[in-house]
């Protein structure tokens, strides 16, 4: 798709000599958080197919990356999805009613609670991730097998990259502006 002009390229010309920026860089960027909007908009599609909204779908695909029983504890699902305790509680609460999940009592302490997906529950992230995986292979359709290897592989070695850096590690290349400013 040489040649094909996208939104980005409108972008780029619009700034262009008006603001400090490296073209190739804001188009790689710019591009991938536009495809992320396109993921993000194609799931919510897919999950409202099947009637489920996004922090439901999360919590099934959590307890379903654990295989049969398909179980966790409350604290351990509101670790794995950022939330808080109550966040987690109201959560397990409206999937209970929906027949999606139920809270089992693990031996003689009543205070130890877990949550299990139930079969309808693991039905229904089932039929999400067909529908997800239908959408995600369209948006990289339009690469043949290769390609899709090799953007893998290039992303993989981007996020490797950032995820190797310390939480609050300073900016790269900011040493080196600093060094091109002059002191005063």
């Amino acid at each position: 798709m040489e040649g094909v002009e996208d939104s980005v390229d409108r972008h780029i010309a619009r700034w262009r000599r008006k603001a400090p920026f490296d073209e190739r860089v804001e188009g790689i960027i710019t591009r991938i958080q536009l495809l992320t909007k396109h993921t993000k908009q194609a799931k919510d599609r897919s999950l409202a197919e099947i009637g489920l909204q996004d922090f439901a779908f999360d919590t099934l695909h959590r307890l379903a990356s654990r295989g049969e029983p398909w179980r966790a504890t409350p604290s351990e699902l509101a670790a794995e999805l950022l939330v808080s305790p109550a966040g987690i509680t109201g959560r397990i609460d409206t999937l209970e009613q929906a027949g999606l999940v139920h809270r089992v009592r693990l031996g003689d302490d009543r205070r130890r609670v877990h949550v299990e997906l139930t079969e309808a529950g693991h039905s229904h992230w089932l039929d999400a991730m067909r529908l997800l995986g239908t959408a995600e292979s369209a948006l990289v359709a339009p690469l043949d097998e290769a390609e899709q290897n090799t953007l893998n592989t290039l992303l993989k070695r981007m996020l490797a990259q950032v995820e190797s850096q310390p939480p609050g590690a300073p900016h790269p290349q900011r040493e080196s502006l600093d060094e091109d400013r002059p002191s005063s």
